[in-house]
């Protein structure tokens, strides 16, 4: 089932992570597996990594476990170090997750590639304006656990996740998130059934797959479409033609946020618009929850696309 929530203030940056954490809660009931954030700082300059070593659930395996984790961050560190990266921060959030805020006038996407092939580590974000935190649990856990309660931005998207198709893992959470074009992030609603096919196209490309969710072909599909000149809108509308299946997603770039529904409209989603804020959620009750007084809501319509700027 799960559920997707997105908001963008419109004149400068709020407390989007009390706002978000608040608008996943009301949301718990559509997935309690796992919960996801892509929130985004306002006027950045420094990279901000965000990295996973390994998963949740791997921490059971014993005190062997620390020994692989400490092994596979000295990996990290080097490969930063080799590309020219300056660390000006180092944040172990949890045994398996990492924060790094650093500079680097290299090609960022070689040094991704080069952090990836160690087993097991995977880049969740990589970008001057994107932090993308997910994890196993409802919205209160992951917020607890990874500070997100006082992060302050302009905008942002958020999934609850029921586990469908793919394992209970971190890896199959939402969003998702692709380089080469950093600061892009989506979350998903729905089944893309040409899957296969799209992603074979994307990997003949050269774009990289971490997981088997259909969910993250739509971030690999908008980064490459944006890597190659084309507008977050006109992305949007191709791919209503190019992607089959049903689906309701949410797309955050640096400085802009859009939504796409599929010709059948299956999968919900409910609007609020005012000059200063738009917030969207498959349910009414997660817009509520940030905004408890007497609102007005629509329901897009099928291929409806929107794009809103920061």
């Amino acid at each position: 089932m799960c559920g997707i929530v997105g908001l963008i203030h419109l004149k400068g940056a709020s407390n989007v992570g009390g706002e978000m954490t608040a608008m996943l809660q009301s949301l718990k009931h559509r997935g309690p597996d796992s919960t996801g954030y892509a929130v985004y700082r306002e006027n950045a300059e420094d990279y901000v990594m965000r990295v996973k070593i390994a998963e949740a659930e791997d921490m059971d395996r014993g005190r062997g476990i620390h020994d692989v984790l400490e092994e596979r961050l000295a990996k990290v560190d080097a490969i930063l170090e080799e590309h020219g990266a300056n660390v000006k921060q180092k944040e172990r959030v949890r045994p398996y997750a990492l924060r790094y805020v650093l500079t680097h006038d290299g090609n960022t996407g070689e040094m991704a590639e080069h952090i990836e092939e160690i087993d097991d580590v995977e880049i969740l974000s990589l970008g001057n304006g994107l932090e993308l935190i997910k994890d196993l649990g409802d919205a209160s856990v992951v917020a607890e656990a990874y500070g997100l309660d006082d992060f302050r931005g302009t905008h942002g998207i958020g999934h609850t996740r029921m586990a469908t198709e793919s394992d209970v893992d971190i890896k199959s959470a939402h969003p998702y998130w692709a380089f080469p074009y950093n600061d892009v992030s989506v979350v998903h609603n729905g089944q893309i059934t040409n899957y296969w096919i799209m992603r074979r196209e994307m990997e003949r490309k050269g774009h990289r797959f971490m997981s088997n969710c259909d969910s993250e072909l739509l971030a690999v599909y908008t980064a490459h479409n944006l890597a190659n000149g084309v507008t977050l809108e006109e992305s949007l509308r191709r791919s209503i033609d190019e992607i089959d299946g049903v689906f309701t997603y949410l797309v955050c770039t640096k400085d802009q946020l859009g939504m796409a529904k599929d010709t059948m409209a299956a999968k919900p989603l409910v609007l609020y618009e005012s000059d200063d804020l738009i917030a969207m959620a498959s349910e009414e009750v997660a817009i509520r929850a940030i905004l408890p007084h007497e609102i007005d809501t629509t329901d897009p319509y099928d291929e409806e696309v929107r794009v809103w700027q920061a």
